[in-house]
């Protein structure tokens, strides 16, 4: 088969390399994309997407589980776990089609195959044996399920969110290794059917990233709901017998045994760097992700890397982000680098949780004076009757000049209360601008502009 010569070649189908494409289709880049498995990648295929299907459910069958605070009564309840797997793969299937209508919308050639960087300007497909010649290629391989020490994933008894999405019943008991969004949401997905769920955490808190109020908030109420969790707790081993795992596990009160009937390890992602090429062309790495700068250029010439495969921010949306910097600097449009303190980060556990910017303790890191405001939802006419009144939304200011340092919320639906913040951060407004601005009544964010009025102290309804 003739070499075929492109002006972008992106190896990887996902939310990064995906929308990499369709800006450089839409900037009049020949564009071929590379993808070994489905269009879409671990986001649309086997992460985001159906654990939020499942999410969904498992917030039906929670409002069921407290039907009597609905006023609605039934006998014989039954959630069939089996028929909200099978609708998160539908979810997901509907979505990778539409990925697969905008490539060839915009007339990007697919290729389902595994690419070799072959030098900085060509790429080889492995099962195809074609070489496709670029003038600029992207690396948007994304990331893989972290294991640690002792406790190998295996597939069946020790799994990752990919094997836990395939699922059709629940485990239980079932133990989640690592407290952070990945390990939250499959919890919030479980306990809702009833099983017995038992989170472990190496750092003191559960979401261990987020600002401390938070992450205590989150333990108040994953213990009022009756998840059980244990944190300072490190696995040192697991067992395998008759069908079951026992974890062996130091805490602060000492060493115990949980048996479960599987194990989800939860504790993060590692790049997919191997045999794509990288050592051959002298490709920089360091801790196993891609070297880049602020343009997402590798030490390559034309080479570039985005997602999580640069570890820069392992989230869907800054690859996408990423992407198309990447593809607008090469068409020659004037780009300017992401500031990574605007990017909003999500748990869409139950309940939700959504920040951006700084910790408080990172902000008094700096040692200038903050205006720290805080409001609760116990205090909005919409939470109360969504009956999810609990959490709050808390924004970190500098006094001196107002500007926005970290916002953080954790309560009903706060996922979608991020876009006004990311835009506030961009834009650099103050707590004043978004407490000036009107919050249609009674809406969640009429809690945005309490939490930017307290922090001047002039909070309306508390």
């Amino acid at each position: 088969m003739a070499d075929t010569q492109y002006d972008v070649v992106i190896i990887g189908g996902g939310p990064g390399g995906y929308v990499a494409a369709i800006r450089a289709a839409q900037l009049g880049l020949k564009t071929a994309v590379v993808e070994r498995d489905e269009l879409g990648g671990i986001c649309l295929n086997w992460g985001c997407i159906p654990t939020k299907s499942l999410l969904k459910n498992a917030e039906v069958v929670d409002d069921f589980r407290h039907a009597k605070d609905w006023g609605l009564s039934f006998e014989n309840f039954h959630a069939d776990y089996s028929v909200a797997q099978s609708r998160s793969r539908k979810v997901s299937a509907q979505l990778v089609r539409g990925v697969e209508f905008l490539m060839k919308k915009n007339k990007i050639d697919v290729f389902k195959d595994t690419a070799t960087l072959k030098s900085p300007t060509q790429v080889q497909l492995q099962n195809d044996g074609q070489t496709l010649d670029a003038k600029n290629i992207i690396i948007a391989t994304g990331a893989r399920p972290r294991s640690i020490p002792g406790l190998d994933l295996d597939g069946k008894n020790v799994i990752s969110y990919r094997e836990a999405l395939e699922l059709t019943d629940v485990p239980n008991p079932i133990v989640i290794v690592g407290a952070s969004a990945i390990g939250m949401e499959f919890a919030s997905v479980y306990f809702p059917y009833g099983a017995d769920v038992t989170i472990l955490e190496a750092l003191p808190h559960l979401l261990p990233r987020e600002d401390e109020e938070v992450s205590v908030e989150m333990e108040k109420q994953t213990q009022r709901r009756g998840i059980k969790f244990k944190t300072n707790a490190k696995v040192e081993r697991a067992e395998k017998q008759d069908g079951k795992v026992n974890l062996y596990v130091t805490t602060p009160n000492g060493s115990e045994t949980i048996s479960a009937e599987k194990v989800l390890v939860a504790i993060g992602v590692q790049p997919n760097i191997e045999n794509i090429g990288l050592e051959a062309l002298g490709v920089q790495t360091n801790r196993a992700a891609i070297v880049v700068n602020d343009y997402y250029e590798t030490n390559v010439p034309n080479v570039y890397a985005i997602g999580d495969v640069n570890m820069k921010l392992a989230l869907a949306h800054v690859a996408s982000a990423q992407g198309v910097l990447v593809v607008e600097k090469i068409a020659g449009k004037e780009v300017r680098p992401i500031d990574y303190n605007s990017v909003p980060r999500c748990t869409y556990s139950i309940p939700q949780v959504a920040s951006l910017g700084l910790t408080e303790a990172q902000a008094r890191v700096s040692g200038g004076e903050l205006n720290i405001g805080k409001f609760p939802f116990r205090a909005n006419g919409k939470a109360l009757g969504l009956n999810e009144p609990e959490g709050f939304i808390k924004i970190i200011a500098d006094k001196q000049f107002g500007e926005i340092l970290g916002v953080h919320m954790i309560g009903p639906e706060v996922t979608d209360l991020t876009g006004e913040f990311s835009l506030a951060k961009s834009l650099e407004l103050t707590p004043l601008e978004l407490a000036h601005a009107i919050h249609a009544h009674p809406t969640l964010t009429e809690v945005i502009g309490e939490a930017a009025l307290a922090t001047m102290g002039e909070a309306l309804h508390i």
